[in-house]
């Protein structure tokens, strides 16, 4: 099961923190889901996870679902980049 690291900007670190619609929209595919916040005061935030099923991350990532997530937990999609452990 691959490990993946996303890091993006969001408007409100607390807000992203606190938001239940990561484990919501990410449920059945990925397990082990880990926030990280800055140390340096920034809104460049990271999650971390083992992912199930790829193909399932990237239709939820392409879904309309998927874009009111990170609308509403203020993620500057724009700004994501995706890592996969090697």
């Amino acid at each position: 099961m691959p490990k993946l690291l996303a890091i993006h900007e969001v408007d409100d670190v607390a807000h992203w923190l606190t938001s239940p619609k990561r484990e919501e929209i990410l449920a059945g595919i990925g397990t082990n889901i880990t926030p990280y916040a800055p140390m340096d005061g920034s809104n460049l935030v990271a999650v971390s996870m083992d992912v199930e099923d790829m193909d399932a991350l990237d239709a939820v990532m392409k879904s309309e679902a998927g874009a009111e997530a990170m609308k509403y937990d203020g993620v500057r999609a724009e700004t994501m980049k995706m890592f996969m452990a090697g």
